[in-house]
């Protein structure tokens, strides 16, 4: 990556920026020079229902500001009508525009039931899934739009979990597998609405995301994390966050980025697209992997996909 501060005088919002791949996001745009406000239900004082004391978007903020923007922290929990509008009325208030969003809000993963049917799961855990998963999504997006539609140009990127060619394989769990596909849906819809405004709507996935939680899953760390290949081989086609996050920069600083609008796209798609790398070098490419080999049976290792 170059050291072009690229997205000076631009602001995002980065929602659902605790930790994982939105903080990482939060930070990329740090530093390629944006005003990010970061936001999330995790702070030094309160501890989500996803129960990790261990990361807080106070953190991300000084990690905006450390690489080379501005990081603002601002507690919000996005299922909640009236803070996402306080959120959005500060940032015209403080900013008076909005370039980047990027919905990242998840925090699902401990309700996931692989390998039970539908009649068989918890209902409860399912039906909160669909409202971390979607209706943050488009509870952010009611309020942010508006501010954004302003200018010309303006980016929206949904996080999920899989591109749209991928997820036509059932995830084996339906309620997890419906609140993947339906961001897909949400970028094609916005890319209609977004149009005559001249902004621009994707659906994003990393691959195989060393997350900060799954590297304590596998017990190791960002320093050791192919020991954890004994354990799960196709962990060997792991990416870190800043993979993902490179190629929010790069689209958010592509001039021509119209040209992707409504559509699917993956970490490893856009690291080939814009030759951008992971931090040590490597460009992985898991879904690329997983169709041919894990799901095709075609002869070859995670590292023909690196």
């Amino acid at each position: 990556m170059t050291v072009n501060k690229e997205l000076t005088g631009k602001v995002a919002l980065v929602a659902g920026a605790t930790r994982g791949a939105g903080r990482a996001m939060a930070v990329e745009l740090g530093r390629a020079g944006a005003l990010v406000y970061v936001t999330g239900r995790t702070t030094r004082e309160r501890v989500s229902e996803v129960g990790r004391t261990s990361e807080t978007i106070e953190q991300t903020a000084e990690l905006v500001t450390a690489a080379g923007g501005t990081g603002i922290a601002v507690p919000t929990d996005h299922l909640e009508p009236s803070q996402v509008k306080a959120l959005t009325e500060r940032i015209d208030r403080e900013q008076g525009r909005l370039d980047i969003l990027v919905n990242s809000v998840w925090g699902g993963d401990r309700l996931i039931q692989f390998d039970t049917k539908l009649w068989d799961l918890d209902l409860d855990s399912g039906l909160r899934m669909f409202r971390l998963g979607i209706d943050t999504h488009l509870i952010t997006g009611h309020y942010a739009l508006p501010l954004m539609i302003r200018r010309p140009g303006g980016l929206v990127v949904e996080m999920t979990d899989g591109t749209a060619a991928f997820n036509r394989t059932y995830r084996d769990s339906l309620c997890f597998d419906v609140t993947k596909n339906v961001p897909h849906r949400i970028a094609f819809g916005l890319a209609v609405e977004l149009k005559e405004y001249g902004g621009t709507a994707v659906s994003l996935t990393p691959g195989f995301l060393r997350s900060e939680e799954m590297l304590d899953h596998f017990g190791v760390t960002e320093e050791n994390w192919r020991d954890a290949v004994a354990q799960e081989p196709h962990f060997a086609v792991a990416e870190s966050p800043a993979l993902v996050a490179r190629a929010v920069r790069a689209l958010a600083a592509d001039p021509d980025k119209e040209r992707w609008s409504g559509q699917s796209l993956s970490s490893g798609q856009l690291a080939k697209e814009y030759d951008f790398t992971d931090t040590d070098g490597s460009r992985p490419d898991a879904f690329g992997y997983f169709e041919d080999v894990v799901f095709g049976g075609k002869e070859a290792t995670a590292a023909d996909y690196r």
